[in-house]
């Protein structure tokens, strides 16, 4: 008697109309897609340079304004004095001003001395002496006119640093652990592949049209920093019982309007292989990646709609040399902190210092100063971090105290409170044209006003405010995410606010932050709001609840404006 056939499990049925390259969709299905196809954004550098500092703001081709710009990390900045309400119905001409934020490629977050100093001088110069760092390990600059922009690229380039791929469709910056090579416990100094894979692939013209922006990390980070479950491709440091020390590989991870944690692929990828896979990862976006809709178009798109198990086949068979061996999981991360602030012992005996600036804001006259200290008491080595931090490296024991109080005369905090320590803000209405409120400002109100109303809380807690939807200070897996809206004021009317979403976390057990219905407060009621949560958290905990475990089991009752606003 004949056995009946076993069913194979259902294949993913791969997405049609897509506009996916390997599918056929050669003829682009929107405006950006023509935009690229009609001349890789990379090209427009020559007239960056050559032409328009020459011709002025109002000669700029709008297909290179809003789009290839973006490829050498140029936004036009948002029109002082427009209001949140009118964001999403302006025209882009009505929205802009004359002036760019210029973002800085900053490659695992490392700089010198020496070119801290640059940036500093540029911002000095510049952009008004306003300098923000961002929580990708970037500085960003602001009110740079396209007539400065070639003597800012020349200072930067002749300092070995480049705005090349900071924002487009592109790869972006490799984030890397602030301590790779210094930290003991780290398990694998990540250093040498991101220099090989920017080496070999920022800037390649084969790779500078992907279908959206490129996210990536490349840590062996003990804690984590590089926040793996969030990008597009990381590489987290793990030890394969008989292969040593190399990395796990995840894909797939983003926040934005549709958040998605990264996947575990599984697989176990040797020092020596990282390019080949990083770069398998990228040519697997640029050709499978959605191109019809931007709202579909990163690669989180596709790795849930396919699947692990295709991704995985499919790189190994169609873009790699050789299979991938399975891999262990990463080891938890040492501590639930992914800041670097404080200061730690390195390997070799001496200390990192890390310190907090207010949300990110800081001054390129700060920067500037940074740089002499870290000549002074250090070795000239500076790290940006992704918490919007910096850290200066190879501090010797005898000269921690003096530098300590040194930064504190620059209002940059080496043990800050939980709040300062805890707080991110994006770039908010003061700049950007998608933003709906005001972040930075807020931000450091709220940080004053905690530290006042709760000086006992000594928690850590993270808060992050985000001027729109966008996520661009990651507000989905904070304890305390702040989404910019317009919400109704006492008398109805629509003004500044934020949607809450509570307990989200990145560590030991990452989740998306809870969004509960209707829980909206005005930009006015927001210190009264955050002061009243963490009492209700602090008088509802067990013992040794975090906030993101109290928030999943709390009812949603307590939780309310009115509820919460009683405990302020």
């Amino acid at each position: 008697m004949t056995s009946p056939a076993r069913p194979r499990p259902a294949r993913p049925t791969r997405p049609k109309g897509q506009g996916q390259w390997a599918l056929g969709y050669s003829e682009p299905l929107n405006a950006n897609e023509r935009m690229k196809k009609d001349q890789d954004g990379l090209a427009v550098r020559d007239r960056i340079l050559n032409q328009y500092p020459y011709t002025g703001f109002d000669s700029i081709d709008p297909q290179d304004l809003r789009g290839r710009f973006r490829w050498w990390g140029l936004y036009t900045q948002r029109k002082p004095g427009i209001d949140g309400g009118r964001t999403a119905i302006l025209e882009p001409e009505e929205i802009e001003d004359a002036y760019f934020m210029q973002r800085i490629r900053l490659d695992g977050g490392r700089m010198t001395s020496d070119q801290l100093r640059v940036i500093g001088d540029i911002s000095t110069r510049y952009g008004r002496d306003v300098a923000d760092v961002t929580d990708r390990q970037n500085i960003q600059l602001h009110w740079i006119r396209i007539e400065d922009v070639p003597a800012i690229w020349g200072a930067l380039e002749a300092n070995g640093m480049t705005t090349e791929e900071s924002c487009g469709d592109t790869p972006r910056v490799m984030l890397g652990c602030p301590l790779a090579g210094v930290d003991g416990d780290e398990v694998i100094d990540a250093t040498s592949v991101i220099d090989e894979v920017v080496a070999k692939f920022v800037g390649d013209p084969s790779l500078s049209n992907l279908p959206r922006k490129f996210k990536t990390a490349m840590s062996g980070c003990a804690d984590h920093c590089t926040l793996h479950e969030i990008n597009d491709v990381a590489f987290v440091g793990v030890v394969h019982p008989e292969l040593g020390a190399g990395y796990d590989l995840w894909v797939g991870g983003g926040l934005s309007t549709n958040p998605h944690l990264g996947v575990r692929l599984g697989t176990f990828v040797q020092p020596e292989r990282v390019a080949e896979v990083w770069h398998a990862v990228a040519c697997l976006f640029r050709d499978y990646g959605y191109r019809r809709l931007r709202t579909r178009a990163r690669l989180k798109f596709l790795v849930a709609d396919m699947g692990v198990e295709w991704v995985r086949a499919t790189l190994e068979k169609e873009y790699l040399q050789a299979p991938l061996p399975d891999g262990p999981a990463p080891a938890a991360p040492r501590t639930e902190g992914r800041d670097h602030v404080g200061v730690h012992r390195q390997k070799d005996g001496t200390f990192a210092v890390g310190f907090a600036p207010r949300a990110g804001r800081l001054t390129g006259s700060t920067l500037t100063a940074v740089a002499n200290l870290a000549d002074r008491h250090a070795q000239g080595r500076i790290r940006a971090t992704t918490m919007q931090k910096l850290v200066i490296l190879d501090v010797a024991e005898a000269e921690v105290p003096a530098l300590e109080a040194a930064l504190a005369e620059l209002d940059l905090v080496v043990r800050p409170s939980v709040f300062r320590r805890g707080t991110m803000a994006c770039t908010g209405i003061e700049f950007c044209k998608l933003a709906i409120v005001e972040t930075k400002a807020n931000a450091g109100r709220l940080i004053e006003e905690l530290e006042a109303r709760l000086p006992e809380f000594d928690e850590p807690i993270g808060i992050n405010v985000n001027g729109c939807p966008n996520a661009c200070a990651r507000f989905q897996v904070a304890d305390i995410g702040l989404k910019g809206s317009l919400v109704p004021g006492p008398g109805g009317e629509m003004v500044e606010g934020f949607q809450l979403h509570l307990g989200g976390h990145l560590g030991s057990r990452s989740r998306l932050g809870r969004k509960s219905r209707g829980l909206k407060i005005t930009a006015d009621e927001l210190v009264d709001y955050v002061v009243g949560l963490l009492k209700t958290y602090q008088g509802d905990r067990t013992d040794g609840q975090t906030f993101a475990d109290w928030v999943e089991t709390v009812d949603e009752a307590k939780i309310t404006h009115d509820a919460v606003v009683a405990h302020a």
